[in-house]
């Protein structure tokens, strides 16, 4: 990454978010004085925002390219002789010297290979994947991942603490109120991508056929991974934060997940909006906010960046280098997920949370490769498969905004 490029796109960013508070202060102008805005205010503000949001995500695929091609998280790199077995593997069919390696590392693997056929990959190809993976993916980075050899993952958590009792100066103490706790189960569940690869590509020996295939299975389980954790249901895959049961905050009990009232139904309210947000970050109790990040779409932020404190002095949202794409609201880093849904009426389209000690990804050990080069003429199917599950552990540590009046 070329520091002065990056400085370069920085002072770009500045630049034009200096743009889009000018523009917007005019639009805001217009409607306290005619009541509506113009056409061309509009149109000045949507092409601002688009290209701060174009610059944020050049900064951030700076920063992800430099982490994927020598950061300081990068895994270990494959032996030589156990890619090349691997690589013969795939491009001929060909597994002997493969399975040997596979029979050398049986240790590590903890496995043979799985009962559905296929042989296990590398260990240091499974952590490229899930480190890969874990750049393209907002929910896979914010979330406790954590690898298991059994079929789920079992984990404990205290629904409530215990009280304590004060007897007074002589007087006969009383039992305190005993601790609760809930046991939480995420199971993995099978997912499966499948790169095509022309034959005719597999002859091409100049081509890095591990590292493109790698990529291709990192890039589609993280893609899958993102959704669900966001809208999956929960039926033989991950369950996503906005399909638990919700309720109004000031009825939150266990096992729901609390929500604040955006003010307005299907937008965010016409006077003082940036009040519910503020309730929204401070719905989630002190202890969770350190590490608490924002959630939401790149239209809604769109949206977001434009409000202004009750005053009317200064904007909630600032671009941040230091913080993910898409900035910071209201101190807050904010994560872009596209997965998150679009503002409509009573949509579930803002988070706000401590992924970490709230959300939680079980991956099984070991990903399954299957060479298939049958099935179509003139092209060979690699059917890379793997468990993974995922749901809330923790609902204190994760509050949503819904958009509707009350």
């Amino acid at each position: 990454m070329d520091t002065k490029d990056m400085a370069d796109l920085l002072e770009k960013q500045a630049k034009a978010w200096e743009d889009f508070k000018s523009a917007n202060d005019i639009r805001l102008e217009e409607i306290e004085k005619r009541g509506h805005s113009s056409d061309d205010s509009l149109a000045k503000i949507a092409a601002i925002n688009a290209d701060i949001d174009k610059l944020g995500r050049t900064v951030q695929d700076m920063q992800l390219a430099a982490q994927r091609t020598g950061g300081a998280g990068q895994q270990s790199v494959v032996p030589e002789e156990q890619k090349q077995a691997f690589e013969h593997m795939l491009r001929t069919g060909d597994d002997r010297k493969y399975r040997a390696v596979l029979a050398e590392r049986k240790a590590a693997l903890n496995s043979a290979d799985d009962t559905n056929g296929g042989v296990l990959v590398l260990p240091e190809l499974v952590a490229e994947i899930d480190r890969i993976a874990m750049t393209e993916s907002s929910m896979y980075r914010l979330a406790m991942v954590r690898n298991t050899s059994n079929r789920s993952i079992l984990k404990r958590v205290k629904t409530s603490g215990m009280a304590v009792a004060w007897p007074g100066e002589g007087g006969t103490g009383g039992e305190s109120t005993e601790p609760k706790f809930a046991q939480i189960e995420v199971v993995a569940y099978p997912a499966e991508v499948e790169p095509w690869v022309f034959n005719e590509t597999l002859e091409d020996s100049g081509i890095d056929l591990v590292g493109d295939l790698t990529n291709e299975a990192a890039t589609a389980f993280a893609e899958g991974i993102g959704s669900a954790a966001i809208s999956g249901n929960g039926i033989a895959k991950m369950r996503g934060i906005t399909t638990y049961n919700t309720v109004a905050n000031a009825s939150y009990t266990w096992g729901n997940v609390g929500y604040i009232a955006s003010g307005k139904s299907g937008a965010f309210a016409s006077v003082a909006p940036a009040d519910k947000l503020v309730d929204l970050q401070h719905s989630l109790k002190q202890s969770y906010r350190s590490g608490a990040v924002w959630v939401m779409s790149d239209s809604t932020l769109g949206t977001a960046r434009q409000i202004k404190d009750g005053s009317g002095s200064y904007y909630l949202w600032q671009p941040d280098p230091t913080a993910p794409f898409g900035g910071r609201f209201l101190g807050s880093p904010v994560e872009v997920d596209d997965n998150m849904p679009a503002i409509a009426a009573n949509s579930l389209s803002v988070a706000y949370g401590n992924f970490q000690r709230g959300y939680l990804i079980a991956n099984r050990t070991g990903i399954t490769l299957i060479r298939d080069n049958v099935t179509a003429k003139g092209t060979t199917k690699f059917n890379f498969r793997r468990r993974v599950g995922g749901g809330i552990y923790n609902f204190e540590a994760i509050k949503l905004m819904k958009f509707a009046a009350s």
